[in-house]
């Protein structure tokens, strides 16, 4: 095997690859036949940063090679610069193994191996395009050659750190990658680095077509197909997503899974706003439900060993009867708990006795530690914990950081994680740690937070926040107020429900932007009455836009801005429609878009006089902005923890006016309120006043409350 001289290695070491070369010009002059001395003359040429002489030196030597002989001296020379580029990077001067691979290229531009090797070095030096897969014609040549020219691990070594540059090239690249790779193993790498590309980085869009590469080999895998609907809800490409899941309940014929493709229609349904089309869906949800808990000895498919706990939720968008959603709830949590328990090696039984001396370990568990209405409302809690006499530990389940991270929720905590996708690490780490009160912040909004909690990693675990309780049997307490339950509610709560002296959330307030929203942009007068509703389509019940109706159709001047997540178009018809029904003009309809980040859209929820709540699904966040921003509120009060939110909020400022627990309040107080401009006076008054003085805006003081519930 060709090497360097012995003699020059002292100059290698040092760098000084102006005496290598001229040691080699000296050989040369000595023996000018032996070929491997041009080959290290360029070689020092080029490590010199001369490129342009290393290149001549090779190429004058070439030129004059034998037709027989080319190969061989081509074969021999691309050896002695992939053996020093390998050295190169193991010493890691990448940069220099960049420049010698790159010399290979112009020499052997068809030889794969060393451009999947070029592609690794540009992408650690940071200066790797996806549009360079193009220029390197690499993506051709993967579609050309045969597999035994190709080294598969390598290959796939890049497939892996290519998928992190979104474009259609990464998408040709891997669609040719997949003929030399095993099948299974393809489809496993992709659709992993699919599942982080959508949840991690929200490019649903991009996952989507990941995953339509697997579907090439396997377009009847319903894994693959349950992929690819959850990334095209998070691309909000709700019309496909419907299709797909439409094809999914037609193709199986298990109960649970029709279960489980029923879900998704009915979510996607109640995404987009899509709610004269429900009724009918929302039934057979019901007993589809019910059939299931019926089964004697089920085993359920591994799809819904994950998702069960989360297949109830939309019945709380549907309707306000907690004494049969929650016995439901408790029921399908049970069998979730048991079939997740069934399939794991083991829960944890038994824990270490507290040390009174030690502060409490308590433990924070969510994939919410970021700009996400949990994310606002928690920080405060992790701002004013006790430091002294609570260790605060944050488990985040694959969730990206941002600043909202950065600035409340890493500095406060003592140890903070971010972890991935396996409820068996989460929870192994969490025991690890000795944690004393386990916090699930996610509660039915995310099933790897609910199946870290099936296994009981602490000795007392806690929901609060996230959603209404999830039903786990290994979660003890259920966080909530005086006002955010009915009195009755602990006979239908299978946790037991901890109520707070008098509300079960405080947060200090919220960052405020520039408005952009003005009157005169939406050709609105100054004198007219502006009632608002912001929420997803999920929440837009047709019978409580029926109501917010009859308020404008009886106050003169009134419009009816409405904002939220959904399809605008559907939206847009819904409320049209139901519009036509009560007898108000479209024109008092003014449809807003959304706005660049919530600072900016609690500016501008300034524009309204009014806001009207939804129901049988109350805002949270929502209410707390308006609150904040001292607006008068319209919220009908029902008897779910969803349909409260907003009841307890307002006792917790001292407000009672807009509270209705009818459908005539509801109407009454709108219309009261878009009359009387001094009762609206007087609210908004009330509410800046309460800043300063209500238990709502005083997180602090919440958090001592909540670590006195504690100890």
């Amino acid at each position: 095997m060709l090497a360097w001289h012995p003699q020059i290695e002292p100059l290698l070491q040092t760098r000084q690859y102006d005496a290598v070369a001229q040691f080699y010009e000296e050989q040369l002059e000595k023996e000018p036949e032996t070929l491997s001395y041009y080959w290290y003359l360029g070689l020092s040429y080029l490590l010199n940063n001369n490129q342009e002489e290393a290149q001549a030196t090779w190429f004058l030597v070439l030129s004059q090679a034998e037709p027989e002989d080319i190969d061989a001296w081509i074969t021999e020379l691309v050896e002695v610069l992939e053996t020093e580029a390998i050295c190169q990077e193991q010493i890691e001067n990448l940069t220099n193994s960049w420049l010698i691979r790159r010399s290979i290229q112009e020499i052997v531009p068809k030889y794969v191996n060393n451009l999947l090797h070029i592609i690794l070095l540009e992408i650690q030096l940071k200066q790797f395009l996806p549009e360079q897969l193009e220029d390197i014609k690499i993506i051709h040549l993967l579609e050309e050659l045969p597999s035994k020219n190709i080294d598969n691990e390598l290959l796939l070594q890049v497939l892996n750190k290519i998928i992190a540059f979104p474009s259609l090239e990464a998408l040709s690249f891997s669609q040719a990658s997949s003929k030399h790779l095993e099948q299974e193993t393809f489809i496993t790498t992709i659709s992993q680095l699919a599942t982080t590309r959508a949840y991690d980085f929200g490019q649903g869009h991009y996952a989507s077509e990941l995953i339509k590469l697997c579907l090439a080999f396997k377009p009847d895998n319903i894994i693959l197909l349950d992929q690819i609907f959850w990334f095209q809800i998070i691309d909000k490409n709700y019309t496909d997503a419907l299709d797909l899941a439409k094809h999914f309940f037609n193709k199986v014929t298990r109960t649970d899974l029709q279960l489980f493709a029923n879900y998704k229609i009915l979510l996607v349904l109640l995404n987009q706003g899509e709610w004269l089309k429900i009724d009918a869906i929302a039934k057979r949800h019901l007993t589809l439900i019910q059939d299931l808990l019926k089964t004697n000895s089920i085993q359920l498919h591994p799809l819904m060993k994950e998702s069960l706990v989360g297949l109830t939720t939309p019945i709380l968008y549907l309707q306000d009867n907690p004494s049969e959603t929650r016995q439901l709830q408790n029921q399908v949590s049970n069998l979730y708990s048991q079939q997740f328990l069934s399939g794991n090696n083991y829960s944890y039984t038994s824990f270490k006795p507290k040390t009174q001396s030690t502060p409490l370990k308590i433990g924070y568990l969510g994939h919410t530690f970021r700009r996400h209405s949990v994310g606002w409302l928690s920080r405060w809690l992790m701002e004013y914990h006790d430091k002294n006499n609570f260790q605060i530990h944050l488990y985040g389940i694959s969730q990206p950081e941002d600043d909202l991270t950065q600035l409340w929720f890493s500095p406060n905590a003592y140890k903070s994680y971010q972890l991935p996708r396996n409820p068996q690490m989460v929870a192994d780490q969490i025991q690890a740690d000795e944690i004393d009160i386990l916090v699930d912040l996610d509660s039915l909004t995310y099933n790897l937070t609910s199946q870290v909690m099936c296994l009981k990693p602490a000795p007392i675990q806690i929901t609060w926040l996230g959603m209404d309780a999830s039903g786990i049997p290994a979660i003890d307490y259920f966080i909530a107020d005086p006002y955010v339950l009915p009195e009755n509610a602990q006979n239908y709560y299978s946790e037991k429900i901890w109520r707070l002296n008098k509300t079960y959330l405080a947060i200090d307030g919220f960052e405020i932007g520039t408005p952009t929203l003005r009157r005169e942009d939406l050709e609105i007068s100054n004198d007219a009455i502006i009632y608002l509703t912001v929420q997803s389509g999920l929440k837009r019940h047709p019978d409580t836009i029926r109501l917010q109706l009859e308020i404008i159709k009886a106050v003169p001047n009134s419009y009816l801005l409405i904002k939220g997540f959904a399809n605008s178009e559907i939206i847009q018809n819904l409320f049209k429609n139901l519009s036509d029904e009560i007898g108000v003009v479209s024109e008092k309809l003014i449809f807003l878009p959304q706005d660049k980040d919530e600072e900016t859209h609690r500016a501008n929820l300034q524009i309204a006089d009014i806001v009207l709540d939804t129901y049988p699904y109350n805002g949270a966040t929502t209410t707390l902005e308006v609150l904040w921003m001292g607006i008068p509120l319209v919220t009908k009060v029902g008897e779910q923890f969803a349909a409260r939110n907003s009841y307890t909020f307002l006792k917790n400022v001292g407000v009672d006016d807009g509270i209705a627990w009818t459908n005539e309040e509801y109407i009454q107080w709108g219309v009261k309120l878009g009359t009387d401009e001094k009762l609206r006076q007087k609210i908004a008054t009330q509410l800046k006043k309460s800043r300063s003085t209500a238990p709502l805006w005083n997180a602090q003081q919440f958090t001592r409350e909540m670590e006195h519930a504690i100890i």
